[in-house]
């Protein structure tokens, strides 16, 4: 293993799992962590989730199991430049999309709209649930036992979750915590009002990276985006123009390739370079001092930031509001809250194992419905709605 600076996650000062397991003589505990998240049910199940396009109309397309390897291998990159934990950072990354519906963000909003008597639905606390409840391995635990250090980088990779007197902030102002944290937070404190690791902040990052940049790739298969357009977007631009210099007007998807390959070391190194400079300038001895600090150590430059903005508008625009992929995203809208619905008034007709979770009172055989049909993939859910409907959706 490289040399960890002192502000790194040290394996060897773990904070330990909730449930005190012999040590593994052959991996470190991250190592461990990361090997029971890609063993996860949840994990598989990413295969055939969606990411932005349905994942069955391509074969290319990056499903949520694509796009976290990619945020796996990018942040892995950065923590070794930057001398921090890769096993722990590759963990964080390869889990922190593991509590997504089916049918991306579109499958979350209506998950949500449906769950709001409950408390509503998150995907971040739903990974959370996941590791720490759903998946149901071992004999001795429920969930996989992670380490105090990577459910930290689950819930926090965004930031604090509270402030020190431990109101909600963020995202989580309005409406509070999502019950799951909420829970999981009376069990073991995560120190929802600090940040994280450098480890989680890089993983946060990389996601940006990733997704950015696999969603040009991803609009341009899909005749959705062209490289004249792109050329529009200064950040796309200034790639396009560098690819020309070197080789010409070489063809469209050999041209996409290399823009991304250029756009993503571009941010790596605008990455590296700005917490390079913050980590000089804040001089944290270790990694506790990293959690004391007021504001994330690793992000991009202000000028990068306004650049991915620029993008991610253009990307808006071009691909997320799609008339193609916004109506068949709505299709899957309203086939989730159908399901949800059914399972609410059929909770015997879930899997044994979502029945066992269906006891209680009625906010947590609701929250059992909701665990059910965040779990599926889109294909299960897809052959489920037909089988109980007579219909198939999203097509």
């Amino acid at each position: 293993m490289p040399v960890l600076a002192s502000y790194a996650v040290h394996p060897e000062e773990s904070r330990g799992r909730l449930l005190e397991e012999a040590p593994c003589p052959t991996r470190t505990v991250y190592q461990r962590d990361r090997d029971r998240i890609v063993h996860s049910t949840a994990f598989r199940r990413l295969i055939h989730k969606t990411q932005v396009f349905i994942y069955h109309e391509g074969d290319h397309y990056r499903t949520r199991l694509t796009h976290s390897l990619e945020v796996a291998q990018i942040a892995r990159t950065l923590a070794r430049a930057l001398s921090l934990n890769e096993d722990l950072v590759e963990t964080i990354a390869l889990a922190h999309d593991l509590g997504h519906t089916p049918f991306g963000h579109a499958g979350e909003d209506a998950l949500n709209e449906a769950m709001q008597a409950v408390g509503g639905f998150d995907h971040n606390a739903q990974s959370l649930r996941a590791v720490t409840h759903l998946e149901h391995r071992y004999a001795s635990f429920r969930g996989l036992n992670l380490t105090w250090e990577t459910l930290e980088g689950i819930v926090k990779h965004n930031g604090p979750l509270t402030d020190a007197a431990g109101r909600p902030v963020g995202r989580y102002a309005e409406k509070g915590l999502p019950h799951a944290i909420r829970e999981f937070a009376k069990v073991q404190d995560l120190g929802l009002s600090t940040y994280c690791s450098l480890e989680g902040q890089i993983a946060a990052v990389a996601d940006d990276i990733a997704y950015n940049n696999h969603d040009i790739d991803d609009g341009f298969r899909a005749g959705y985006i062209t490289i004249e357009e792109l050329e529009q977007v200064p950040v796309a631009g200034r790639a396009i123009a560098s690819v020309r210099a070197a080789y010409g007007d070489v063809c469209g998807t050999t041209m996409i390739c290399e823009i991304s390959r250029r756009m993503i070391a571009g941010m790596v190194e605008d990455v590296r370079g700005e917490a390079g400079a913050r980590i000089a300038d804040a001089a944290p001895r270790s990694v506790d001092d990293v959690r004391a600090l007021k504001a994330p150590l690793v992000d991009f430059s202000p000028a990068m930031a306004a650049a991915i903005a620029e993008l991610r508008g253009f990307l808006t625009e071009r691909v997320y509001k799609h008339p193609a992929i916004a109506g068949k995203m709505a299709a899957s809208q309203a086939m989730l809250r159908e399901l949800y619905d059914y399972f609410s008034a059929h909770p015997e007709a879930m899997s044994a194992d979502a029945g066992l979770s269906a006891t209680g009172d009625a906010a947590a055989r609701q929250r059992a419905v909701g665990d059910f049909v965040a779990g599926m993939t889109d294909m299960f859910a897809l052959k489920t709605h037909a089988a109980i409907f007579g219909t198939r959706a999203a097509k």
